[in-house]
């Protein structure tokens, strides 16, 4: 970065790895491939830090590019490696470890986009209009992934955990 803006990306990523970390290990539930997305993703802001920086929202821009990590690395096959542990600091509130390790399976059984909506939505609380922006999808293709990814949870599930994931108004 010969423009002297090196500064300005070790800044901002200095600030954001913790949140960044959160949301990888939200979507990939294992400690080491949550680290392995987020140097990914950091690696690629680097490389191009000079666009990144003038985007309008970059922390949406650089979510998208982890949820787009995240996917690719679905696809590829390589998340069947689990080893995982699960952070207490990424934890739901309130949820405990038998919850989160059953969550935490019935998500990676979900299809990889439905998960990414999921997750976004429920675990890192983010309203349709943004989850959509992230993704790169309307607002109802979002819907329709989250109405789909929780009828998947709930049919993976079953009776025990029937009425712990509904969806009611869109924020």
């Amino acid at each position: 970065m010969a423009d002297g803006s090196e500064a300005g990306y070790v800044a901002y990523v200095s600030g954001r790895i913790p949140a960044l970390r959160r949301l990888a290990y939200l979507l990939c539930g294992n400690d080491h491939q949550a680290d392995d997305l987020v140097q990914e993703t950091i690696t690629k802001i680097f490389v191009r830090w000079s666009q990144v920086r003038k985007a309008e929202n970059i922390d949406n821009y650089v979510h998208t590019i982890l949820v787009r990590t995240f996917l690719d690395d679905r696809r590829r096959g390589w998340w069947k490696v689990l080893l995982g542990t699960s952070p207490e600091r990424a934890a739901p509130a309130g949820a405990a470890v038998e919850d989160r390790e059953v969550l935490r399976a019935a998500l990676a059984k979900v299809p990889p986009r439905q998960q990414a909506v999921l997750v976004l939505r429920f675990l890192d609380d983010r309203p349709v209009a943004e989850v959509a922006e992230i993704m790169g999808c309307s607002q109802g293709t979002v819907k329709s992934q989250t109405a789909h990814g929780l009828t998947a949870l709930r049919r993976i599930l079953g009776d025990q955990y029937a009425g712990t994931f509904t969806y009611g108004e869109a924020r």
